[in-house]
């Protein structure tokens, strides 16, 4: 019944596009019991019978934001660590042990960290859901005690070897640190990257590695989602007797300011010679509200209006009319305090010029301080179905577990996944044009211009201009 009530949901977003001008979304809700364990644990249960699978979701309330300087990176760096054996779990056999019970790595077993939190995930059949809170509370309970040096340094250079992968040796890889630490002051939460500093890495100790790890994976931050095929008495006899012996940790610090003013202030450009680039590409990236402003779902909106899509503004003129870029797309981080980022990127053809390509997407920004109607709605649209589209996973990300993880975290409000539709119902064109003309400004943007050079990787460099 529930998968049919949501396929419905989704129909009728598609079919209300047509018809958009009401505005409204479909009634949606998502049903869950609460409960928080003498330890601090908060607990949160979903029942949906439809299909035999369970999701167990952890969410901690701690990323890269609450690192203090000179030790960045370790909440990553944690990512890696909780898969690396507990006091009763054998190095690997966290993996091991849940695809043997059938579930899937990667797409329903998996740990991500981001700015702001970091999640644990397996969704496995609906009679394997003591296995998966076992496993939890274990490392949860007990990874200090078999945390040595050796298994540090193994994925001290684990990480190392990502942020290669992923950044250094990547086309246009350094974007978004150089956009973060443009955007954002060096004393800000925001200035340094997720991966971290590997200076700091190397320079960490087990003790420091274990304090962190004490302070911030303790059962009162963190918040606990069972949902699926689940008889809720007996999932929470089973969370009570794995979690409950837990002890709580002490208060973790208080978050830094992570206030900033509205525009950053000035222009900043960077031209980077990207020997790994195939082609030019520009990404253009403004201060926004955060998550946690009531504005966010206009910056949700206005970046499907101006990038979203092969109906937006971007594509039809670049892609499309003009034929200078061969794909754009726009977004934004969905950071959850002080400002976030919306971000615009535009590809070029091979060989191309980088400059012309500059200026046609800084020429279609600027005209971007009047939208209509029609923009509204069709973006308005689009939101709802991609958050609809992501409730009919139970685990995972986007799915019911994580949305009511992020409600908790974020906001202490697990209803929040039932008031999102109407928060992207209550945008109107007033605030979308608003919020075009404060923040999309030359003197609250960063630009970064990635031109493709015949050199070697370690031959990469980069020229600023601030404005």
């Amino acid at each position: 019944m529930r998968l049919r009530y949501f396929a419905v949901s989704l129909l009728c977003l598609v079919a209300g596009t047509a018809g958009a001008q009401q505005g409204k979304s479909p009634e949606l809700r998502i049903d869950y019991t609460q409960e928080t364990l003498p330890n601090g644990l908060t607990v949160l249960y979903h029942v949906d019978h439809s299909t035999p699978v369970a999701a167990v979701l952890l969410w901690y309330n701690v990323g890269s934001k609450m690192e203090q300087p000179g030790r960045t990176g370790f909440a990553h760096l944690f990512e890696h660590m909780m898969f690396k054996g507990s006091k009763n779990v054998a190095d690997g056999q966290h993996w091991a042990l849940l695809e043997a019970a059938g579930g899937r790595a990667g797409a329903d077993i998996n740990g991500t960290t981001s700015w702001d939190r970091t999640n644990y995930f397996e969704q496995v059949p609906s009679n394997q859901v003591e296995l998966a809170l076992w496993l939890e509370s274990d490392r949860m309970g007990t990874l200090t005690e078999t945390l040595t040096k050796e298994k540090l340094d193994n994925q001290r250079e684990v990480v190392k070897n990502e942020r290669r992968q992923s950044v250094d040796n990547q086309p246009y890889g350094s974007w978004l640190e150089k956009s973060e630490e443009l955007m954002f002051p060096e004393s800000h939460p925001y200035h340094h990257s997720v991966i971290g500093s590997m200076a700091d890495l190397s320079a960490a100790s087990v003790e420091d590695v274990r304090s962190f790890f004490k302070t911030y994976y303790a059962p009162n931050n963190a918040v606990l989602v069972i949902a699926g095929d689940i008889d809720v008495a007996q999932t929470k006899a089973m969370v009570r007797k794995y979690f409950g012996p837990i002890p709580r940790g002490p208060n973790p610090p208080k978050l830094a300011n992570m206030s900033l003013p509205t525009i950053i202030g000035r222009e900043q450009r960077v031209v980077v010679q990207d020997a790994l680039a195939p082609a030019p590409r520009v990404y253009v990236a403004y201060r926004v509200p955060a998550e946690k402003d009531r504005r966010a779902p206009v910056v949700d909106v206005l970046a499907s209006v101006i990038g979203g899509g092969s109906s937006s503004r971007l594509d039809e003129s670049l892609v499309r009319r003009q034929q200078i870029a061969t794909s754009v797309t726009a977004f934004n981080l969905n950071l959850a305090d002080g400002a976030d980022m919306l971000v615009f990127i535009a590809t070029g053809k091979p060989g191309s010029s980088p400059d012309s390509l500059e200026r046609a997407l800084l020429a279609e920004l600027a005209g971007t301080s009047s939208f209509t109607q029609s923009e509204l709605e069709r973006a308005k649209a689009l939101q709802r179905f991609a958050f609809v589209d992501g409730l009919q996973t139970t685990g995972g990300f986007g799915g019911r577990a994580d949305l009511l993880a992020e409600g908790w975290t974020y906001f202490h409000d697990p209803n929040f996944v039932n008031t999102a539709l109407r928060q992207i119902d209550r945008v109107t064109l007033d605030d979308l044009n608003a919020l075009g003309r404060e923040r999309l400004v030359p003197a609250n943007r960063v630009v970064l211009v990635f031109v493709p050079v015949k050199k070697t990787a370690s031959q990469t460099s980069e020229t600023r201009v601030s404005q």
